[in-house]
């Protein structure tokens, strides 16, 4: 959460190999699982003809990915992480500017999601050594041009992955991810 996942999804789903761009809510531990992504993405979008991928975002530890019962030997996996404070600052931020309680407008939760959520993608990265790839998620702003070429390389994309974007159906949506102005912006906003 709130390491420019919304914006490497909305570059991803824009290629023409790849579905999906949003956060589904969703856990992957079975077949049936994969089926029901690709059923509840269809209800939203339409399929890409010829397209290769399906991607999804994991943000929360409720979300389980268990790669040995989905028989997927080409699934490619994605680590995204912030440096904490700015993290951290940022879901405060976001949480705060919703005007309720909820927990993580508190210092104590926002940084306690974040260790948490650093602990299940050390157990992840463990029990799944070079089946991912990761990034630090700044350099999606900050070196966009050289993490999308080495990303469309990793991806075996023909065509590479560029940092100006479409918008879909549920861009700028709360619930789907970044509910910002600046991801309606249809391209990468250089850092400052």
């Amino acid at each position: 959460m709130r390491a420019y996942t919304s914006l490497l999804g909305h570059i991803l789903g824009s290629h023409p190999d790849i579905n999906g761009y949003y956060e589904m809510h969703l856990s992957y531990q079975s077949v049936k699982d994969l089926e029901c992504q690709e059923q509840h993405y269809a209800r939203q979008e339409e399929l890409k003809p010829d397209s290769h991928y399906l991607f999804d975002k994991l943000l929360h530890n409720d979300y389980d990915l268990k790669l040995e019962k989905l028989n997927l030997e080409g699934a490619v996996i994605l680590l995204a992480l912030r440096p904490p404070e700015q993290t951290i600052k940022s879901i405060i931020h976001l949480f705060a500017k919703k005007n309720t309680n909820d927990l993580y407008s508190l210092p104590s939760e926002a940084t306690k999601y974040y260790i948490e959520r650093l602990v299940k993608l050390g157990e992840f990265s463990r029990q799944y050594p070079q089946r991912y790839y990761y990034l630090d998620a700044e350099l999606i702003r900050s070196a966009t041009q050289k993490i999308l070429t080495a990303l469309s390389r990793w991806l075996h994309l023909a065509v590479p992955l560029s940092g100006q974007y479409q918008r879909f159906s549920k861009t700028g949506i709360a619930g789907a991810g970044d509910s910002s102005p600046a991801i309606i912006s249809g391209k990468v906003i250089d850092q400052e």
